[in-house]
């Protein structure tokens, strides 16, 4: 799934061909693509604004445009591809946008888990997901006293609270075994059992984790890319992730694969003793 690295980077990408450019229409070919409003509304609202500005919130792509933003996850593998007008539409290409009678933009998804939003700017915080996010990963407001507050209560391992949106917005699966990787942290520990120096350490290494990222252009793997033809290379720094049986950089040991919360999570347990 793409995290914040990859959803910068296609943000990116999209101001570059699209802002200051017209949706002229907008027909959708597989409704459940859109979460909120209504297809109809949304298909009858999105015509005739223009793309002002774009940045990102958490996993979203966050497109502003001229009475509302349009929000875009991606989920597993959503893509955009630009397309030539009227062309013939593919099999997975279940949105797409006239843009300036131009061009065409095409919102593209196999496993159809990818999801669209349009919500007035005037309220956009009344809505999810953004009233319910937690803070960025370069955020000033992350803290140690804002982890230790949002800590003291949980008894979850640290790997799965990594992966809370509302704590800390963007981090997923991969970047969050580097996290920890780094911070010398077993992903068993439990969150309350964290001291001040862990805790420092967890946030100056996402940054540093996810600032190389986007650098990078986000992490490419298996059938992930950010766009149609932009491939990441962050995959070539990764520590952890994916090195199942591979030899630590640190101290040669195993890296070894465990389930925690459901979800796969690589570390060194010579290096990342347990907590408890």
């Amino acid at each position: 799934m793409p995290e914040k690295p990859e959803v910068i980077t296609v943000s990116r990408k999209l101001k570059e061909k699209l802002l200051n450019k017209k949706i002229i229409s907008c027909n959708v070919y597989y409704d459940n693509i859109i979460e909120y409003p209504s297809v109809l509304e949304f298909t009858n609202n999105i015509k005739g604004e223009t793309f002002r500005d774009f940045t990102t919130r958490g996993k979203w792509i966050v497109m502003k445009l001229d009475h509302y933003y349009l929000l875009a996850h991606l989920r597993m593998e959503g893509k955009f591809y630009y397309r030539d007008l009227n062309c013939d539409i593919e099999k997975h290409h279940h949105v797409v946008f006239n843009i300036d009678n131009s061009f065409e933009l095409h919102f593209v998804d196999v496993r159809k888990f990818g999801r669209l939003k349009l919500i007035p700017i005037s309220d956009i915080y009344n809505h999810k997901p953004f009233k319910d996010m937690g803070l960025e990963y370069d955020s000033k407001e992350l803290t140690v006293s804002y982890l230790k507050e949002k800590f003291k209560n949980k008894k979850l391992p640290i790997k799965t609270a990594l992966l809370d949106q509302t704590i800390i917005s963007g981090i997923g699966n991969i970047y969050s075994d580097e996290i920890l990787f780094l911070s010398l942290i077993n992903p068993h520990t439990k969150c309350n059992l964290l001291n001040e120096l862990e805790l420092d350490s967890i946030i100056k290494n996402t940054k540093k984790v996810l600032d190389k990222a986007i650098i990078e252009g986000g992490t490419t793997i298996r059938s992930y890319t950010s766009m149609e033809g932009v491939m990441g290379n962050n995959q070539k720094n990764l520590l952890v992730y994916k090195r199942e049986n591979d030899k630590c950089f640190n101290c040669g040991s195993n890296i070894i694969r465990d389930r925690i919360g459901g979800r796969s999570s690589y570390y060194c347990l010579n290096c990342q003793k347990l907590k408890k």
